[in-house]
């Protein structure tokens, strides 16, 4: 079975959301969702600590980053974990897999793209193939990418709850990247 790694993490719940509703749209096709968000007791000493998640990702096809975006990049425990993954980066391990990525702000335009951009270089150094959205900013009938990023799902919050379309958009990058997989 083909397999997708979601490797996240949220401190308000926004991120998750996306995380969720990317799952959930994939629930009833024959691929198993290998998710893991990022917790303290994961980083020791300042490193990210689980062997188990890192051979994990070895064996799906796709994997998928997900961050807040915190003063312009990654939340800090994301980051522990990518500098981790320079452990099987010198074997490549995570050569040709698809990589996509997806964010969180607190406004519009709140430096998103910098993080979506970070998880880029960070696909890039482990030989991964970035996988942006296909689709213009909110100009079809699906209503998804409202921010008009290319690079990946990028979401704000009103009242503390994303916005339909940006939820609608991490469904449809789960869809696009389903079809290269399957």
């Amino acid at each position: 079975m083909k397999a997708i790694g979601i490797v996240y993490f949220s401190n308000t719940g926004i991120t998750e959301v996306l995380v969720d509703a990317f799952c959930n749209e994939l629930a009833s096709e024959p691929v198993e969702m290998i998710t893991h968000k990022i917790m303290g007791t994961e980083i020791i000493r300042g490193r990210f600590v689980n062997n188990d998640l890192m051979k994990k990702l070895q064996d799906c096809q796709a994997i998928i980053f997900a961050s807040p975006t915190y003063m312009g990049s990654v939340a800090a425990q994301f980051k522990a974990f990518a500098d981790a993954t320079s452990d099987i980066w010198s074997e490549q391990k995570l050569a040709g897999k698809i990589a996509a990525g997806m964010t969180s702000g607190g406004s519009e335009n709140g430096d998103q793209s910098e993080t979506l951009r970070y998880f880029q270089i960070l696909a890039s150094q482990h030989g991964m193939i970035w996988m942006g959205l296909d689709m213009p900013s909110n100009y079809n009938e699906l209503k998804v990418n409202r921010l008009g990023c290319q690079a990946g799902v990028i979401a704000t919050s009103k009242e503390g709850k994303p916005f339909d379309e940006d939820i609608n958009t991490a469904k449809y990058l789960a869809r696009r990247i389903y079809q290269f997989i399957k």
